[in-house]
């Protein structure tokens, strides 16, 4: 019978967990997708690239939101089940209330994993997957990126001036400019010209104008009636670096524990051509495996649930008061990372206060539940 009750329990909490991340996780999707349509508009992608790129969002999404919506699946749940007087069915098959306790916190263990994976392994993955996506896609919509009248920055080095953008597609009074390295450009005029599209990439169709090639030698000026500018090897504004976000955590655990004497030097770095000071390395690593902890924590505070005060009248006032604690301390796990850097002794008080919280609130727990022993 207890199998069963626990089995229910288990499904109540999983089922509303995975309605509710879906529902949450959309939601802030769809408004990053807003944001981000300047794929499109600005960097001249397809619609194709824009769904994928978007659409590997979705687990750095989830992840940032799991930490919420965990909480308050258990603090609805529990608040269900305690409103409904469906808790008592446990207290009636013999269950102690801080064996109840303790199959929560496995569930929070099993949570806990999962963070893990999404932080160490999942997320980075996906997040430098979208980016090297982006970088390799060709610029479909690059005509549209050009206005009449507009000098326009369609891509990276590149300006492109047209005086007219007629409607069968050819453009007059064409003025290219492109920055070839730090001392040299190119500047093509051309009175028309007209976008030919060959192996999903861009080539202008140039007709009678000249090329001035400019370095720190001077200029060379050829004429032409008829010339064709490749776009093909022209990069888009897509940035070539990886952040750390999109960093492996093999990486970034190796440099930290390289130097972690040196942990909060901002001049030393490490990573992949070295761009990552050795601090925001240990920021990163802080946030990928410190802070899931802190989801036993909220799975403690919601159990404070069952130990509702004896009057009635204090009962609202008492989950309103774990609800403000339990989003609090999400607030706070969420910008702990920040005070690591500070002294050695609020340092070590950040990195051990998770287990504290796990102690304090678990002691609560004891007290309040009267715990003996043999309930384990």
């Amino acid at each position: 019978m207890n199998k069963l009750i626990y089995r229910k329990l288990t499904f109540d909490i999983f089922s509303f967990f995975i309605l509710f991340s879906l529902a949450i996780t959309s939601i802030v999707w769809v408004v990053q997708g807003v944001n981000l349509l300047d794929i499109v508009s600005e960097q001249g992608h397809g619609l194709k690239v824009y769904f994928i790129y978007t659409s590997l969002n979705l687990p750095k999404i989830f992840s940032k939101l799991l930490i919420f919506t965990y909480f308050l699946t258990l603090f609805v749940i529990l608040t269900r089940y305690d409103d409904n007087n469906e808790i008592l069915v446990f207290w009636i098959n013999g269950i102690k209330k801080i064996t109840f306790i303790n199959f929560i916190g496995k569930i929070s263990l099993i949570f806990v994993l999962i963070q893990l994976f999404l932080n160490l392994i999942l997320v980075p993955y996906t997040q430098n997957l979208k980016q090297t996506y982006l970088r390799s896609s060709s610029i479909e919509f690059f005509p549209n990126l050009i206005q009449e009248k507009r000098f326009s920055d369609v891509t990276r080095n590149l300006t492109i001036f047209v005086e007219e953008n007629q409607k069968n597609g050819v453009f007059r009074g064409i003025y290219i400019k492109e920055k070839l390295n730090s001392d040299e450009s190119k500047i093509v005029i051309a009175s028309k010209g007209k976008l030919i599209k060959d192996d999903n990439n861009f080539n202008f169709k140039l007709y009678d104008g000249n090329i001035t090639n400019i370095d720190s030698k001077g200029g060379i000026s050829l004429k032409f009636k008829e010339t064709t500018y490749k776009l093909s090897k022209i990069s888009s504004k897509t940035r070539k670096e990886s952040k750390l976000s999109e960093t492996r955590s093999a990486l970034l655990i190796y440099c930290l524990n390289k130097y972690i004497k040196f942990r909060k030097d901002t001049e030393i770095r490490c990573g992949e051509k070295n761009q990552f000071s050795i601090k925001d390395i240990y920021e990163e690593v802080f946030k990928r495996i410190i802070i899931p902890v802190y989801l036993i924590i909220l799975s403690l505070i919601s159990s404070l649930l069952i130990l509702k005060p004896k009057e009635s009248i204090l009962q609202n006032y008492f989950k309103i008061f774990l609800f403000s604690v339990g989003f609090t301390l999400i607030l706070f796990s969420e910008l702990s990372y920040k005070f690591i850097l500070s002294s050695i002794v609020i340092e070590f008080v950040i990195l051990v206060l998770p287990i504290i919280f796990i102690f304090l609130f678990y002691g609560s727990l004891l007290i309040k539940s009267k715990f003996r022993m043999s309930y384990l």
